[in-house]
């Protein structure tokens, strides 16, 4: 599966750069094919796993937050190879060069 998740802390002021870096970091450490970007991380693996390192990261924030506000999105593919976080991009980028060649 992969999933996008994006997890707020709530009541820690303005700024919260610093405790996402904490849960990009937990993401990071996990070992687990991942990326982040300006809204979420996208972490690939099997169900148990993604859910354990999200977890893990609510936990690590939520000793430093009041409140979190969590997204989630996962595509679950179960006959899908490992490497699907950059296969599903390189697909489209593949289409649209087709695309672009035609016009």
């Amino acid at each position: 599966m992969i999933a996008a998740f994006s997890i707020t802390p709530i009541g820690t002021g303005e700024s919260v750069g610093d405790l996402v870096a904490e849960a990009v970091g937990v993401v990071r450490e996990s070992g687990l094919p991942s990326e982040t970007n300006a809204m979420f991380t996208n972490v690939e693996g099997d169900w148990e796993e993604v859910m354990a390192v999200i977890k893990r990261c609510v936990d690590r924030l939520s000793a430093a937050a009041p409140r979190l506000s969590i997204v989630i999105k996962a595509d679950i593919h179960p006959s899908a190879p490992l490497g699907q976080l950059a296969g599903k991009v390189e697909r489209v980028e593949r289409h649209l060069k087709r695309v672009a060649g035609s016009t």
